[in-house]
Protein backbone atom coordinates (compact mmCIF):
# COMPACT_ATOMS: atom_id res chain seq x y z
CA UNK A 1 0.00 0.00 0.00
CA UNK A 2 1.12 3.22 -0.90
CA UNK A 3 2.28 5.38 2.52
CA UNK A 4 -0.80 7.93 2.68
CA UNK A 5 1.97 10.67 3.48
CA UNK A 6 2.91 11.33 0.10
CA UNK A 7 0.34 13.27 -1.40
CA UNK A 8 -0.17 16.14 -3.83
CA UNK A 9 0.36 18.81 -1.97
CA UNK A 10 3.95 17.48 -0.13
CA UNK A 11 4.91 16.30 -3.50
CA UNK A 12 4.06 19.36 -5.26
CA UNK A 13 3.96 23.14 -5.65
CA UNK A 14 1.78 24.69 -7.95
CA UNK A 15 2.76 28.06 -8.99
CA UNK A 16 0.32 30.85 -11.06
CA UNK A 17 2.75 31.86 -13.07
CA UNK A 18 1.19 32.47 -16.63
CA UNK A 19 4.36 33.58 -18.86
CA UNK A 20 7.58 32.81 -19.55
CA UNK A 21 8.84 36.33 -19.74
CA UNK A 22 7.66 36.72 -16.31
CA UNK A 23 9.28 39.63 -13.93
CA UNK A 24 9.15 40.08 -10.06
CA UNK A 25 7.40 36.12 -9.64
CA UNK A 26 8.27 34.17 -6.11
CA UNK A 27 11.00 32.11 -6.14
CA UNK A 28 10.61 28.59 -5.59
CA UNK A 29 14.14 27.48 -4.96
CA UNK A 30 13.48 26.26 -1.59
CA UNK A 31 10.74 24.07 -2.67
CA UNK A 32 12.63 22.50 -5.51
CA UNK A 33 16.07 21.93 -3.49
CA UNK A 34 14.00 19.78 -1.10
CA UNK A 35 12.41 17.58 -3.53
CA UNK A 36 9.15 19.18 -4.73
CA UNK A 37 7.76 19.18 -8.49
CA UNK A 38 7.15 22.53 -9.48
CA UNK A 39 3.66 22.67 -11.18
CA UNK A 40 2.92 25.43 -13.63
CA UNK A 41 -0.56 24.79 -14.76
CA UNK A 42 -1.22 27.50 -16.42
CA UNK A 43 2.55 28.01 -18.08
CA UNK A 44 1.73 26.93 -22.02
CA UNK A 45 4.16 26.96 -24.77
CA UNK A 46 2.17 27.75 -28.17
CA UNK A 47 3.05 26.47 -30.99
CA UNK A 48 3.04 27.88 -34.51
CA UNK A 49 1.12 25.96 -37.17
CA UNK A 50 4.99 24.97 -38.99
CA UNK A 51 5.59 23.73 -35.22
CA UNK A 52 2.35 21.13 -34.74
CA UNK A 53 3.26 19.82 -38.00
CA UNK A 54 6.73 18.14 -36.32
CA UNK A 55 4.04 16.27 -33.73
CA UNK A 56 5.14 12.92 -35.24
CA UNK A 57 6.94 10.27 -34.24
CA UNK A 58 8.31 9.54 -38.07
CA UNK A 59 10.24 12.77 -37.65
CA UNK A 60 12.65 11.05 -35.16
CA UNK A 61 15.48 9.14 -36.14
CA UNK A 62 14.62 5.37 -35.47
CA UNK A 63 17.78 4.88 -33.73
CA UNK A 64 16.68 7.42 -31.10
CA UNK A 65 14.48 8.33 -28.47
CA UNK A 66 14.21 11.58 -28.84
CA UNK A 67 15.38 14.68 -30.89
CA UNK A 68 18.30 16.63 -28.73
CA UNK A 69 19.69 19.92 -29.39
CA UNK A 70 22.37 21.39 -27.28
CA UNK A 71 22.08 25.31 -27.65
CA UNK A 72 25.71 26.28 -26.90
CA UNK A 73 27.26 24.33 -29.37
CA UNK A 74 23.69 24.76 -31.98
CA UNK A 75 23.76 21.02 -32.39
CA UNK A 76 20.76 18.69 -33.53
CA UNK A 77 20.50 14.89 -32.89
CA UNK A 78 18.11 12.66 -33.59
CA UNK A 79 16.00 14.11 -36.78
CA UNK A 80 15.46 11.47 -39.39
CA UNK A 81 15.17 13.71 -42.58
CA UNK A 82 17.53 16.82 -43.28
CA UNK A 83 15.05 19.34 -44.86
CA UNK A 84 13.02 18.94 -41.54
CA UNK A 85 16.31 19.98 -39.29
CA UNK A 86 15.91 24.14 -39.38
CA UNK A 87 12.49 24.02 -37.73
CA UNK A 88 13.25 21.64 -35.10
CA UNK A 89 16.20 23.83 -34.43
CA UNK A 90 13.76 26.82 -34.28
CA UNK A 91 11.66 25.30 -31.66
CA UNK A 92 14.07 23.75 -29.67
CA UNK A 93 16.20 26.89 -29.64
CA UNK A 94 12.74 28.81 -28.97
CA UNK A 95 11.97 26.40 -26.01
CA UNK A 96 15.34 26.81 -24.61
CA UNK A 97 15.44 31.06 -25.11
CA UNK A 98 12.03 30.87 -22.71
CA UNK A 99 13.03 28.35 -19.86
CA UNK A 100 15.78 30.75 -19.89
CA UNK A 101 13.32 33.18 -18.93
CA UNK A 102 11.59 31.13 -16.48
CA UNK A 103 14.55 30.53 -14.47
CA UNK A 104 15.32 34.42 -14.18
CA UNK A 105 11.61 34.56 -13.07
CA UNK A 106 10.89 31.75 -10.29
CA UNK A 107 15.08 30.91 -9.80
CA UNK A 108 16.79 33.51 -10.34
CA UNK A 109 19.47 32.13 -7.60
CA UNK A 110 20.59 29.28 -10.05
CA UNK A 111 20.59 32.87 -13.49
CA UNK A 112 24.42 32.61 -13.53
CA UNK A 113 25.37 29.25 -12.65
CA UNK A 114 22.97 26.50 -14.51
CA UNK A 115 25.42 25.16 -17.03
CA UNK A 116 25.44 22.50 -19.96
CA UNK A 117 21.89 22.87 -21.35
CA UNK A 118 20.14 20.17 -23.39
CA UNK A 119 16.97 20.68 -24.98
CA UNK A 120 14.66 17.73 -26.14
CA UNK A 121 11.68 16.62 -28.22
CA UNK A 122 9.81 13.40 -27.16
CA UNK A 123 7.15 12.66 -29.76
CA UNK A 124 6.94 8.87 -29.15
CA UNK A 125 3.85 7.41 -26.96
CA UNK A 126 5.23 6.84 -23.72
CA UNK A 127 3.16 3.92 -23.22
CA UNK A 128 4.46 2.54 -26.59
CA UNK A 129 8.13 2.86 -26.10
CA UNK A 130 7.81 1.52 -22.55
CA UNK A 131 6.61 -1.70 -23.80
CA UNK A 132 9.79 -2.28 -26.54
CA UNK A 133 12.49 -1.22 -24.50
CA UNK A 134 14.73 -3.08 -21.52
CA UNK A 135 13.62 -2.64 -18.17
CA UNK A 136 16.85 -0.21 -17.87
CA UNK A 137 15.16 1.87 -19.88
CA UNK A 138 11.70 1.53 -18.79
CA UNK A 139 10.84 5.64 -17.34
CA UNK A 140 7.30 3.95 -16.49
CA UNK A 141 9.53 2.63 -13.46
CA UNK A 142 9.78 4.96 -10.64
CA UNK A 143 13.62 5.89 -10.68
CA UNK A 144 15.65 8.53 -10.08
CA UNK A 145 17.74 10.00 -13.29
CA UNK A 146 22.11 9.06 -13.49
CA UNK A 147 23.61 9.14 -16.51
CA UNK A 148 25.62 5.91 -17.47
CA UNK A 149 28.34 6.83 -19.28
CA UNK A 150 28.26 10.35 -17.89
CA UNK A 151 29.62 10.82 -14.42
CA UNK A 152 28.54 13.78 -13.17
CA UNK A 153 30.01 14.19 -9.59
CA UNK A 154 27.20 14.86 -7.67
CA UNK A 155 25.51 17.91 -10.10
CA UNK A 156 22.40 18.21 -9.89
CA UNK A 157 19.73 17.50 -13.10
CA UNK A 158 17.46 20.04 -13.03
CA UNK A 159 14.67 19.53 -15.96
CA UNK A 160 11.80 21.68 -17.15
CA UNK A 161 8.94 19.69 -19.15
CA UNK A 162 6.20 21.03 -21.25
CA UNK A 163 2.82 18.94 -22.52
CA UNK A 164 2.66 20.08 -26.20
CA UNK A 165 -0.04 17.77 -27.19
CA UNK A 166 -2.24 19.44 -29.30
CA UNK A 167 -5.09 16.78 -28.77
CA UNK A 168 -5.28 17.72 -25.04
CA UNK A 169 -3.88 14.50 -23.51
CA UNK A 170 -1.93 14.72 -20.36
CA UNK A 171 1.00 13.51 -18.94
CA UNK A 172 0.66 10.99 -16.98
CA UNK A 173 3.33 10.75 -13.58
CA UNK A 174 4.12 8.84 -10.58
CA UNK A 175 6.55 10.87 -8.05
CA UNK A 176 7.88 9.10 -5.05
CA UNK A 177 9.51 10.00 -1.18
CA UNK A 178 12.00 11.55 -0.65
CA UNK A 179 15.65 11.29 -1.53
CA UNK A 180 16.97 11.01 2.10
CA UNK A 181 14.03 8.30 2.61
CA UNK A 182 15.07 6.56 -0.86
CA UNK A 183 18.84 6.59 -0.05
CA UNK A 184 18.07 5.07 3.02
CA UNK A 185 15.84 2.29 1.98
CA UNK A 186 17.91 0.95 -1.43
CA UNK A 187 21.66 1.95 0.10
CA UNK A 188 22.22 -1.53 1.90
CA UNK A 189 21.20 -3.23 -1.23
CA UNK A 190 23.73 -1.55 -3.60
CA UNK A 191 26.95 -3.57 -4.74
CA UNK A 192 30.18 -1.99 -3.39
CA UNK A 193 32.72 0.50 -5.68
CA UNK A 194 35.30 -0.71 -7.64
CA UNK A 195 37.73 2.26 -8.16
CA UNK A 196 39.62 -0.38 -10.83
CA UNK A 197 36.51 -0.91 -12.51
CA UNK A 198 36.17 2.50 -12.49
CA UNK A 199 39.39 2.87 -14.01
CA UNK A 200 39.05 -0.04 -16.69
CA UNK A 201 35.43 1.45 -18.02
CA UNK A 202 37.02 4.90 -18.33
CA UNK A 203 40.01 3.09 -20.02
CA UNK A 204 37.91 0.88 -22.90
CA UNK A 205 35.31 4.08 -23.62
CA UNK A 206 32.08 2.51 -21.40
CA UNK A 207 32.17 5.81 -19.61
CA UNK A 208 33.29 9.47 -20.60
CA UNK A 209 35.36 9.79 -17.71
CA UNK A 210 36.15 7.84 -14.18
CA UNK A 211 32.95 7.12 -12.62
CA UNK A 212 32.84 8.74 -9.24
CA UNK A 213 31.66 6.31 -5.66
CA UNK A 214 28.70 8.79 -6.43
CA UNK A 215 28.04 8.27 -9.59
CA UNK A 216 28.34 4.65 -9.33
CA UNK A 217 25.63 4.61 -6.21
CA UNK A 218 22.90 6.75 -8.16
CA UNK A 219 23.62 4.32 -11.08
CA UNK A 220 22.83 1.34 -8.88
CA UNK A 221 20.17 3.41 -6.97
CA UNK A 222 18.37 3.70 -10.32
CA UNK A 223 19.02 0.22 -11.21
CA UNK A 224 17.78 -1.11 -7.69
CA UNK A 225 14.32 0.64 -8.14
CA UNK A 226 13.40 0.10 -11.91
CA UNK A 227 14.38 -3.76 -11.01
CA UNK A 228 12.33 -3.67 -7.83
CA UNK A 229 8.82 -4.94 -8.64
CA UNK A 230 6.95 -4.80 -4.81
CA UNK A 231 8.50 -1.33 -4.97
CA UNK A 232 7.34 -0.24 -8.26
CA UNK A 233 3.62 -1.22 -6.99
CA UNK A 234 3.47 -0.56 -2.95
CA UNK A 235 7.05 2.22 -2.67
CA UNK A 236 5.50 5.48 -1.40
CA UNK A 237 4.00 7.39 -4.45
CA UNK A 238 1.61 9.86 -5.79
CA UNK A 239 -0.19 10.31 -9.09
CA UNK A 240 -0.06 13.73 -10.96
CA UNK A 241 -0.99 14.33 -14.35
CA UNK A 242 0.25 17.31 -16.25
CA UNK A 243 -2.75 18.63 -18.50
CA UNK A 244 -1.53 20.33 -21.98
CA UNK A 245 -0.48 23.88 -21.41
CA UNK A 246 1.18 23.13 -18.64
CA UNK A 247 5.01 22.67 -17.50
CA UNK A 248 6.87 21.63 -14.16
CA UNK A 249 10.40 21.34 -12.89
CA UNK A 250 11.80 19.18 -10.61
CA UNK A 251 15.62 18.08 -9.65
CA UNK A 252 15.20 14.63 -11.59
CA UNK A 253 18.54 13.11 -9.54
CA UNK A 254 16.31 13.60 -6.24
CA UNK A 255 12.65 13.29 -6.73
CA UNK A 256 11.72 9.59 -7.49
CA UNK A 257 9.23 9.87 -10.71
CA UNK A 258 7.97 7.68 -13.78
CA UNK A 259 6.24 9.14 -16.69
CA UNK A 260 3.47 6.42 -17.26
CA UNK A 261 1.45 8.09 -20.19
CA UNK A 262 1.06 10.79 -22.51
CA UNK A 263 3.04 12.39 -25.83
CA UNK A 264 4.46 15.15 -27.29
CA UNK A 265 6.19 17.16 -24.50
CA UNK A 266 9.22 19.66 -24.74
CA UNK A 267 12.07 18.87 -22.15
CA UNK A 268 14.74 21.27 -21.13
CA UNK A 269 18.01 19.80 -19.10
CA UNK A 270 20.65 22.46 -17.33
CA UNK A 271 22.94 21.00 -14.61
CA UNK A 272 23.95 22.69 -11.23
CA UNK A 273 27.38 22.41 -9.16
CA UNK A 274 25.92 21.54 -5.51
CA UNK A 275 28.21 24.05 -4.09
CA UNK A 276 25.99 26.57 -5.86
CA UNK A 277 22.45 25.35 -4.37
CA UNK A 278 21.07 27.52 -1.55
CA UNK A 279 21.33 24.62 0.60
CA UNK A 280 23.86 21.81 -0.61
CA UNK A 281 22.43 19.35 2.12
CA UNK A 282 19.19 18.48 0.15
CA UNK A 283 21.25 17.06 -2.66
CA UNK A 284 21.76 13.41 -3.18
CA UNK A 285 25.67 13.70 -3.06
CA UNK A 286 25.24 15.47 0.42
CA UNK A 287 22.53 12.69 1.70
CA UNK A 288 24.71 9.41 0.43
CA UNK A 289 27.73 11.01 2.18
CA UNK A 290 26.11 11.68 5.44
CA UNK A 291 24.78 7.81 5.53
CA UNK A 292 27.87 6.65 4.69
CA UNK A 293 29.98 9.40 6.38
CA UNK A 294 32.46 9.58 3.91
CA UNK A 295 33.49 12.02 0.50
CA UNK A 296 31.38 10.08 -2.10
CA UNK A 297 33.86 12.32 -4.86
Amino acid sequence: MSDTSISLNTATLTHPLSRWGAEHAESVVGELEQGKVIYLPQLAFALTGQELALLDPAIVDPKRKNISYQPLKDKLTGVAAAEQEPAVRALLKRHYQSSLQLIAAILPEYKQVLHTPTNSLRVHPVKAWSQSTSWRKDDSRLHVDAFPSRPNYGERILRIFTNIHPAGESRNWRVGETFPSLAARFLPRLKSYSPLSSWLQDAVGITKSRRSHYDHLMLQMHDAMKADTDYQKQGPQVAIDFPTGSSWICFSDQTPHAAMGGQFMLEQTFLLPVDAMQNPQHSPLRVLEGLLGKPLI
